[in-house]
């Protein structure tokens, strides 16, 4: 006998992807819940997503996160796919099954268990307010009115994405049950009345701006989430902290959806607390 033992090889595939967090977040998983199992960076070039996903399966690989730009493609390349992939229109994660590829997006989930679990707040019978109606809205649109809130308003500077978003909700949730969510669209200006919860969907964080809301929909007991992170807060998180509002950004989401990924391939759920809280402290320590 040689000895050898073939480990089970994930990656997380993208263009850039030196700054992934996923391997050490994955690395910690692991090594929790006694997974024998690597998982690296997989940079592939921007017009070579599927050689480089097909490359890695024929080599062993047995999954796979997928990020920017390539989450369409992952989408297109899958050969089945999950009830909230399909409403996502785009996937963040693969599991190679023989011939088979399945796609999921574990995006929304993560958001909604950061929200309920992490920071304690429920999103059952809340005022949400859903800012952006691009590829990271639709991924997270589902496990939110799966959560049953009153009512989802969702704002958008193109008011048409907005209702494309609404129709889609309407297309896959029971809206008109017994237990109804209202869900809306609405332009910047058209917003009125504080909200419970309000999730910045955009890309506004990315430029160090804020999408152009007045901090009249905020109040002391509202909860501002930005899905992006950083060693400080977001321009939006500056802006709801000037109203009182609490504050979140969205490495918990990071975390979760990671979680979500890990237990669709090994079939075990790890306890993310601890790695949360080192993801933390590491990126505060920057």
């Amino acid at each position: 006998m040689s000895g050898v033992v073939n480990i089970d090889q994930y990656c997380v595939i993208g263009n850039p992807i030196a700054h992934s967090k996923s391997p050490a977040i994955h690395a910690r998983f692991a090594a929790q819940t006694a997974q024998h199992m690597t998982y690296q960076r997989l940079l592939a070039p921007l017009d070579g997503f599927v050689e480089s996903v097909t490359t890695f399966r024929d080599a062993g690989g047995m999954g796979a996160n997928v990020t920017v730009p390539f989450k369409l493609e992952a989408y297109a390349l899958a050969t089945h796919l999950t009830a909230r992939a399909q409403a996502a229109g785009a996937v963040n994660t693969l599991k190679f099954e023989g011939e088979q590829i399945l796609g999921d997006n574990t995006d929304g989930i993560g958001l909604v268990a950061d929200i309920v679990r992490n920071a304690g707040v429920a999103l059952r019978d809340k005022r949400i307010l859903l800012m952006g109606a691009g590829g990271a809205a639709r991924g997270v649109l589902l496990p939110i009115l799966a959560e049953r809130p009153r009512e989802l308003v969702i704002a958008n500077r193109t008011l048409s994405k907005a209702e494309q978003l609404v129709e889609l909700a309407r297309n896959h949730c029971a809206i008109g049950s017994d237990d109804p969510v209202l869900v809306s669209a609405a332009e910047w200006t058209q917003l009125d009345g504080q909200f419970d919860i309000i999730i910045n969907a955009t890309s506004a964080s990315l430029s160090d701006d804020v999408p152009p809301v007045s901090a009249s929909i905020l109040s002391a007991s509202t909860l501002a989430y930005d899905m992006m992170y950083g060693a400080t807060p977001t321009a939006f998180l500056r802006f709801a902290g000037t109203a009182g509002a609490q504050l979140r950004d969205g490495l918990g989401m990071l975390v979760e959806q990671a979680a979500e990924a890990f237990y669709l391939w090994r079939g075990v759920r790890p306890e993310t607390t601890a790695v949360l809280a080192e993801l933390r402290q590491s990126l505060e320590a920057q």
